[in-house]
């Protein structure tokens, strides 16, 4: 007997196909591949063509039963509602899929698939095939609500009772860079203020907390019921949220309840509102005493205003001499005083009375610091004016100044504007019902106060004006008035039309 060295390695028998007679390994059908896929088709019931509904508006597709999803071209989860689609995977094993490269403007998806399915005898086929889709186009619900416009669940309503609108521009700005408009579906200007349309009351809600943070107001909410269903005892409503401003604007004079002026450190009656942000920052001209002014502190000892911007009258600096802080008056308990600002003494006269009469005025002014003589100021005649105001009437007339300086003037507003070469955005509104002339004025106004106070825009997105013609500095008058550097500018860009519902031009009159 002969031993082998190595071991024979075992050899696989072949069988002959049942229907074309080819060899081939043995299975349980006895068929090959090409003659199975002939008797057999594990693609049977799966439909090869389907459906899918595209908004336009917002770019998402509808994943039945009514719900809209974001989905880029050829990402997994286009993939996934693709799969959802298609019925019948559940009868067979899905081993790999893909889409098909087609033109992005075609309409049209293509999805490659491969499936696995046991078939006669316990033999499992493997087939691959395509499904293709077809985009429709189809309006979503949200979308549609926004195109009729009139359709909302919850309306905020914003108020401030004043004669000028520089808050709701500085409030604007402070929207478009939290982009806290995005889920309004629409949103009306008018004299009174501003209202704000959505299709949830939880968005609404959402504004009013925002405008909470950011300036001193309060709201108040009611709801109307629409309809009733009593067999699931569910109820539809509209629901309002009325939220009002102070009545306090950027360089207002107001006369401070005796009680709040203590609360304060014992500030002056008379002051002058500087800024108007999460709070009413309000200083003594006659002292320099600085305050802030809550919006729960101000319902508490609610005020109004004894002068607004526009009643200001304009003055000519005759003379100026800075107070020393010996001869400023001390209060016991004082609270904190501005740093930037300089206490003088100064006289004054009546632009209109400038060779005319000799009359001349003496007060004490927070603008020592930029005011020289032959300057142009702004302010409140008190002298000369009749006030209606409880507060006012119960202070001594020997302690009343009697003009309270503001703010410096700069000259000519219309040349100002022919050098800014920088803007602002705007949201997308409805103005109805709304004085045109009356809000260029207050926007420009708003403009002017951006340049002048640093800190008042450090909250707001500037952009450089690349369409202004650049003027040439031939007036030497306004060589001193503020501008906005180019390190605080930022570039406008640009990526679709309309894209984020703004509108750059700001006024459209300016």
């Amino acid at each position: 007997m002969e031993y082998m060295d190595q071991q024979q390695q075992p050899t696989q028998g072949q069988i002959l196909c049942c229907q074309c007679g080819i060899p081939i390994a043995p299975n349980p059908a006895n068929m090959c591949v090409a003659c199975l896929r002939t008797q057999v088709d594990i693609t049977e019931g799966i439909p090869k063509q389907g459906t899918l509904y595209f908004c336009k508006a917002c770019e998402r597709y509808l994943q039945p039963p009514a719900i809209w999803v974001a989905c880029a071209l050829e990402s997994r989860e286009l993939l996934a509602l693709c799969l959802k689609k298609i019925k019948g995977l559940a009868k067979v094993r899905l081993v790999d899929a893909g889409f098909i490269w087609t033109e992005p403007h075609s309409k049209r998806i293509k999805v490659k698939l491969t499936i696995q399915k046991e078939v006669m005898g316990g033999a499992i086929l493997e087939q691959v095939f395509v499904v293709e889709f077809t985009v429709q186009n189809q309006m979503c619900t949200d979308c549609h609500r926004v195109e009729a416009k009139d359709f909302w669940k919850a309306v905020v309503q914003l108020r401030q009772k004043t004669s000028h609108k520089k808050t709701f521009y500085y409030l604007e700005q402070l929207i478009l860079k939290h982009n806290v408009h995005s889920n309004t579906l629409n949103i009306k200007q008018h004299d009174e203020g501003l209202d704000f349309f959505y299709s949830c009351v939880d968005h609404a809600r959402k504004m009013v907390d925002f405008l909470r943070t950011v300036v001193p107001c309060r709201y108040k909410t009611s709801q109307q019921l629409l309809s009733h269903d009593v067999h699931s005892n569910t109820f539809n409503y509209k629901h309002t949220f009325s939220v009002e401003i102070v009545p306090v604007c950027k360089d207002d004079v107001v006369c401070l309840p005796k009680k709040l002026g203590h609360s304060l450190g014992n500030m002056g009656q008379i002051c002058v509102c500087t800024r108007v942000t999460t709070t009413a920052q309000v200083m003594d001209p006659n002292t320099l005493q600085v305050g802030e002014i809550s919006g729960p502190a101000f319902w508490r000892s609610p005020f109004q205003t004894i002068c607004d911007s526009k009643q200001l009258t304009e003055y000519i600096v005759l003379q100026i001499e800075r107070l020393e802080d010996k001869d400023r008056r001390h209060v016991k308990g004082e609270g904190a005083r501005s740093q930037k600002h300089l206490l003088s003494d100064v006289w004054v006269m009546r632009a209109q009375d400038m060779g005319v009469t000799d009359s001349q005025y003496h007060c004490r002014t927070h603008l020592g610091h930029i005011l020289k003589a032959g300057d142009s100021v702004l302010g409140f005649d008190m002298a000369s004016t009749n006030v209606n105001d409880t507060n006012l009437e119960k202070i001594n007339p020997d302690n009343l100044p009697d003009v309270v300086l503001v703010k410096k003037h700069y000259g000519d507003r219309v040349r100002r504007h022919r050098k800014r070469n920088w803007k602002l955005k705007g949201l997308n509104k409805d103005d109805a019902r709304m004085d045109t002339d009356s809000a260029d004025g207050d926007y420009i106004g708003f403009l002017e106060d951006l340049e002048e106070d640093t800190e008042y825009r450090r909250n707001i997105n500037i952009y450089r004006d690349k369409n202004k013609v650049p003027v040439e500095q031939s007036d030497t008058e306004e060589e001193d008035a503020p501008k906005i550097s180019l390190q605080e500018m930022l570039d406008d860009l640009h990526l679709t039309d309309d894209e984020t519902g703004l509108d750059e031009q700001g006024a459209a009159a300016i």
